[in-house]
């Protein structure tokens, strides 16, 4: 199957683009590394140009598109590193008053317990009463865990909003990566030039457009075996992306003055949420063998 974006879903991508650009910009970036908080500001905006409530009915006040268009909105939103609880707010538009607007701010106990921005979220889908503070790896996603909390139900949509984030996590440390090749020089050429740098590279191309396809797939079908599908995808272009980035960028990849090694940490965090991807593959698991 052969997917090509309409003008409308590139002048949407190209739309999210351009806010984040504004909005989370590189100085951003690093301001919200210093000091993790979420930016209400930027939230409003986000709601305000209807990234919420792209999939709420136009006659309820939203924008009237459909899965594919979120897809993509949340695509850019993983390659900046835009934090917040943003696939919770998301899916609580249209159900939750102020959502859609970006007012309000909602998270969610998710099946293993784990809530992200629970301190500055307004709204709290799930019992998270006796939440305990975790160490988060990432600096952009403040973690609580409740004990002994109850499964919750997977969202399928959330699982794919999530792969879609990685989707774009996994698409920017390639980019990062082949600039890094073209400028890096040793031995008095781009370190690009040396095989073992490009098979890097490729790699790292490969597995992402691997997982664009399934993910672009899965927001067209909403089929639940195609969106674990893509979010194992997903998960494995990011992550492992991330690390080949690192190895690409050398001991430059972990410096605090870089965005390499945010990417892999909040891959990691992304990776477990909604169970995880031991969650996925046992559906699958289960679809086969009925």
């Amino acid at each position: 199957m052969r997917f090509q974006l309409t003008d409308d879903q590139l002048v949407l991508r190209d739309a999210v683009r351009g806010l984040l650009a504004r909005h989370f910009h590189r100085d951003a970036l690093r301001a919200a590394v210093r000091e993790p908080r979420l930016d209400r500001v930027l939230w409003r905006a986000l709601g305000a140009a209807g990234f919420f409530s792209l999939r709420v009915p136009e006659s309820d006040g939203g924008v009237g598109l459909g899965l594919p268009e979120a897809v993509l909105a949340f695509e850019e939103a993983g390659r900046v590193l835009l934090p917040g609880p943003l696939a919770a707010t998301h899916l609580a538009a249209g159900v939750v008053d102020g959502a859609a607007e970006g007012e309000v701010v909602v998270t969610g106990v998710d099946r293993d317990g784990l809530v992200e921005w629970l301190e500055e979220a307004d709204v709290v889908r799930g019992d998270a009463v006796g939440a305990v503070a975790l160490r988060s790896v990432d600096p952009l996603t403040p973690l609580h865990r409740v004990p002994g909390a109850r499964p919750a139900a997977v969202d399928p949509v959330g699982v794919l909003l999530t792969a879609a984030e990685q989707l774009g996590t996994a698409a920017r440390v390639g980019e990062l990566a082949v600039q890094h090749a073209r400028t890096r020089q040793q031995f008095g050429q781009p370190i690009g030039a040396f095989q073992a740098v490009k098979h890097l590279c490729a790699q790292m191309l490969v597995r992402t457009e691997t997982a664009r396809a399934a993910v672009y797939a899965a927001a067209v079908t909403a089929d639940p075996m195609d969106i674990a599908a893509a979010r194992l995808l997903a998960d494995e272009a990011a992550e492992r992306g991330a690390r080949d980035c690192l190895q690409v960028h050398g001991g430059m990849g972990f410096t605090w003055e870089g965005e390499v090694h945010l990417h892999l940490k909040r891959a990691w965090v992304r990776a477990r949420r909604a169970g995880g991807g031991a969650e996925s593959e046992e559906s699958l698991a289960v679809d086969l063998l009925a």
